[in-house]
């Protein structure tokens, strides 16, 4: 189950018929987010198999995820707000269970993405996922 911010951004990508109007409000997300501190984009945080720079950092408040990201590209940087909405507020032990995949088709990403771009998706979704196993095993 996606969360309730996920499911409004559906809404909002309802109203939205072209793919150029998706993209750019994917862009508008990203330059919305508040920017990751610089001491935060160290190679730890540092998501590699993107081709852009990306930095994911998470933080777990009694096992629930909150994670920021940054990027030098601007539609990544929206990705990275995409996948915020879709995971950030969700116990550790839920992150797994959400097909990441699915919840971005439903909002017609997955076949307009570039390979690159997709397969740097992955690589997003797969550290915010790592994280939370980790966190799990700390429990």
């Amino acid at each position: 189950m996606a969360t309730e911010a996920f499911e409004e951004l559906v809404e909002d990508f309802e109203f939205l018929e072209e793919w150029e109007d998706r993209y750019r409000h994917v862009i508008d997300l990203g330059k919305a987010m508040d920017p990751l501190a610089e001491e935060l984009r160290v190679p730890a945080t540092k998501v590699d198999g993107c081709a852009s720079q990306v930095w994911l950092h998470a933080q777990f408040d009694d096992g629930v995820l909150h994670f920021d990201g940054a990027s030098d590209a601007m539609i990544v940087s929206g990705l990275i707000a995409v996948l915020r909405k879709l995971y950030n507020g969700l116990p550790a032990r839920e992150v797994g269970q959400i097909d990441a995949r699915a919840e971005m088709g439903r909002l017609g990403l997955n076949e307009h993405l570039s390979a690159q771009r997709s397969n740097g998706l992955t690589a997003m979704i797969e550290r915010i996922r790592e994280n939370a196993a980790q966190e799990c095993e700390r429990q």
